[in-house]
């Protein structure tokens, strides 16, 4: 109990400075708060990998964010586990508790509106995981992958800032359908906080979910994709983003029966539980194994062509440095196409 407080005073004392210029730009430019968010977890809050206590402070400053906002937001601990291979091939269990955050808008519905009665319960997910790559063998860490110092702007500190920009922006808008914004830990460790969410789920809840959007590492790749699963909800969510990204000039591609890439954190589960899914990320399916998993073209400054769990590489200077001006303009994409998009889906009222 007292470490729990420790650390939430520690969040608060730590971030007291920088969360009152988050909200300075009375109307600011798409991306401008998506940005602001992604710098402040990656500063704030590197190493967060699932059950440490950057961990928890950065759920901690996500709720906080959520109730600032106005949204029913609360902390989601669990206890989860992962496999730890050491250099002589030896396999154990390494327990954890893990904390996801999940914030809810709910429409109210009308008096004597038997439409609305019906759609009390429908419901639009937005998620993003937070937490950044666990060190899951001796290997790993000779290679210097995760860790305490890993930033994680590409992973996925970007995928939240452009979650907490859209819960922003749409917290006032009269909307038909319910909204859910849940940003996941443990995903870097096999999907378990999609797992746990998905066994909360009552069965009436994954009946009533019209569409999961999941925003993952959205910075190193060459290009946007919107890429859905089988369900017709997801596919008109797909060429609607589309749509939306030929409008405003946007380069974003989708690839057909693809719905997340095998080297992803978040897997295939609420496509397997037949939720519909909308994936959205930044890559390039042209490249290696043409899968997605290869982010852009090999270079000398990105030799493997990805980013994903280096220290050295998904942090702000070396993406600022090598990728100037990508965190501002890809950011405003995002907002851009998804804002009217989820407007569009959640039936906002004209």
């Amino acid at each position: 109990m007292f470490s729990r407080r420790c650390l939430k005073w520690a969040l608060f004392t730590l971030c007291f400075s920088s969360i009152l210029p988050l909200h300075a730009a009375p109307n600011p430019a798409p991306g401008h708060i998506a940005e602001q968010q992604i710098r402040h977890i990656s500063t704030y809050f590197p190493g967060r990998m699932a059950g440490s206590p950057a961990e928890l402070l950065a759920a901690d400053y996500i709720n906080h964010r959520f109730q600032q906002m106005g949204y029913q937001s609360n902390l989601r601990g669990f206890n989860t586990r992962y496999l730890y291979t050491s250099k002589n091939g030896k396999q154990s269990w390494r327990t954890l508790s893990a904390t996801s955050v999940i914030a809810a808008r709910n429409v109210l519905p009308e008096k004597n509106n038997a439409a609305s009665n019906a759609d009390e319960q429908k419901q639009i997910i937005v998620m993003a995981h937070f937490d950044t790559y666990t060190p899951q063998s001796d290997s790993d860490l000779d290679k210097n992958l995760g860790g305490l110092t890993l930033q994680g702007v590409d992973d996925n500190a970007a995928g939240v800032g452009v979650m907490l920009e859209l819960a922003e922006r749409l917290k006032d808008i009269p909307l038909r359908y319910d909204l859910r914004f849940v940003a996941l830990s443990a995903e870097e460790i096999g999907a378990q906080g999609t797992e746990n969410y998905l066994q909360r789920m009552s069965k009436s809840e994954k009946a009533n979910t019209l569409l999961v959007i999941n925003l993952d590492r959205l910075i190193t790749g060459d290009r946007l994709y919107f890429n859905a699963s089988h369900q017709p909800t997801a596919i008109t969510a797909q060429e609607q983003a589309l749509t939306l990204a030929r409008h405003y000039g946007i380069t974003a591609s989708t690839v057909k029966n693809k719905v997340i890439a095998p080297c992803r954190a978040e897997k295939n589960a609420f496509d397997a539980a037949g939720i519909a899914v909308l994936s959205v990320e930044a890559s390039n399916y042209r490249l290696g194994n043409k899968d997605g998993c290869q982010q852009r073209a090999i270079s000398k400054h990105f030799p493997q062509g990805i980013t994903r769990h280096q220290n050295q590489l998904d942090n702000l200077n070396y993406l600022d440095k090598f990728l100037p001006g990508r965190i501002t303009k890809r950011t405003h994409d995002t907002v851009q196409i998804m804002l009217p998009l989820i407007q569009e889906l959640a039936g906002a009222k004209k």
